[in-house]
């Protein structure tokens, strides 16, 4: 072990005791031949205090020293002298008086300085990441994140949830939002698509008799970018069989008690409130109304259900889905799929945070003839169906069971509970307004061979 402690755990019981730092300089002060360093790790800051006796020969190391070089620091634990206390650090009553220094890297001069309160742009931020990442503040919001899934997974586990992974190279099966498109080159001309979701996988899942699969999966749009999308992201993706809605609601409403009561101390009132989607657009003019000020709540959870089944395409002069085309039709509505498809239900849910959706979900169509019929009324004739939906097609014959799922972004709600403006700010490497990411220069043209190996010329526009 380079280290015997961290910069985060020395306090005036550790007084006397030899001890071995890592970290990097976060602040050097010069008072005349004294020299003070902040060295910073993960868990937080230690002051060192350099004196030319104690260090001797490396006292002129010492003196190279600058912000974010990394150091290994030998020395003995001292309480700081009186009047120096800073109470607003855990290791703020104690210092370490340096014995030994060795600079295992040197640091270039920063772009921007490595603390909280930064002026700078956000692509310059996204450029230096590894810089901003050092950050205490953005430190905390990944240390959120990580807690988040501490959470999520232990809780899903209890109720007899299989956590299994899904493909990331699929079949293109466009559902609005435009795929990302991979080229096959050992199948010229093919292509396979990114994710969008893993929708028709955890449906075929249930097919499988896995019947309570969950997921902490990566999914991909390609489509314009907002404060609170990415071209990549990350959502908590469920699927259960042999339910209902309730079971959904439950399930989730139980499940976001145990996250905010770990994470921020805050015991949610449950059950949520539930709004029809006619109603919060009838009174709110929107459907997904921010209810904190009329029910004087930090955190105000609803429900909006019974959405539209279908949405007119103006431009194509055809039914649309109105959240996907798997999406089950309400019981008492089926007869309106042939007669008066505007005003049929869906089973369908979101979950609105604070006038943000946060998730969304629906009982599944399990019935195959069904499935074709919402095919044939958003456009999708039985040969375009076969070509893009096939193998689910195929699955329901087999005995699919009646199922239901729901998924939340997770990278929107640690947003809203981390109190930040944009999703970027707890993504470690997030792409910019221009679906770019300033640090690695990505997306890139790329070597002429590589394209010739798939069969892919590029035309300039």
């Amino acid at each position: 072990m380079l280290r015997t402690h961290t910069c985060g755990e020395l306090t005036k019981e550790h007084v006397g005791k030899e001890v071995v730092l890592c970290g990097w300089v976060a602040v050097r002060r010069d008072h005349g031949k004294l020299i003070f360093l902040d060295v910073r790790d993960r868990w937080g800051l230690t002051q060192v205090t350099i004196i030319p006796r104690d260090l001797g020969e490396d006292y002129q190391k010492a003196k190279e020293i600058r912000s974010e070089f990394v150091l290994r620091v030998s020395g003995i634990v001292n309480p700081r002298p009186a009047g120096t206390v800073n109470a607003n650090l855990p290791t703020g009553e104690i210092e370490v008086l340096a014995k030994k220094i060795e600079i295992l890297n040197p640091s270039l001069t920063p772009p921007f300085e490595v603390k909280d309160e930064l002026d700078v742009t956000e692509d310059m931020r996204m450029k230096y990441r590894y810089l901003d990442l050092r950050r205490p503040g953005m430190l905390r919001n990944f240390t959120l994140r990580h807690r988040m899934y501490q959470v999520i997974r232990p809780f899903l586990n209890a109720q007899g949830f299989i956590e299994c992974e899904t493909p990331i190279l699929t079949k293109s099966t466009p559902e609005g939002a435009r795929d990302y498109l991979v080229p096959s080159r050992l199948n010229p001309g093919e292509f396979y698509a990114l994710p969008q979701s893993p929708q028709l996988f955890k449906q075929i899942l249930m097919v499988s008799g896995i019947e309570r699969y969950y997921q902490i999966a990566k999914c991909f749009r390609d489509e314009d970018l907002r404060a609170d999308r990415q071209p990549e992201f990350t959502q908590l993706d469920l699927e259960m069989s042999f339910i209902t809605e309730e079971d959904i609601y439950a399930l989730f409403e139980k499940m976001m008690y145990a996250i905010f009561k770990d994470m921020k101390g805050v015991e949610l009132k449950i059950p949520f409130e539930r709004m029809t989607y006619a109603d919060a657009v009838a009174r709110y003019k929107s459907d997904k109304p921010d209810m904190r000020k009329e029910w004087n709540t930090e955190f105000a959870f609803l429900w909006i259900v019974d959405f539209p089944m279908f949405k007119w395409n103006e431009e194509e002069k055809r039914w649309d889905s109105e959240h996907h085309p798997f999406t089950n039709v309400h019981p008492d509505d089926i007869a309106l799929l042939d007669s008066a498809p505007d005003k049929a239900r869906s089973r369908s849910y979101d979950l609105v945070l604070n006038g943000t959706e946060i998730g969304s979900g629906s009982i599944r169509i399990h019935d195959q003839r069904l499935q074709q019929k919402i095919f044939k009324l958003i456009g999708i004739s039985d040969e375009e169906a076969q070509k893009r939906f096939g193998f689910l097609l195929e699955a329901f014959q087999y005995g699919a069971p009646p199922h239901g799922g729901f998924a939340f972004g997770i990278d929107r709600l640690l947003t809203l509970i981390a109190g930040l403006d944009s999703i970027r700010e707890v993504i470690a490497f997030p792409k910019n307004a221009k679906a770019a990411c300033p640090l690695t220069s990505a997306p890139s043209e790329v070597d002429p061979r590589q394209l010739a190996e798939v069969g892919i010329s590029i035309r300039r526009k």
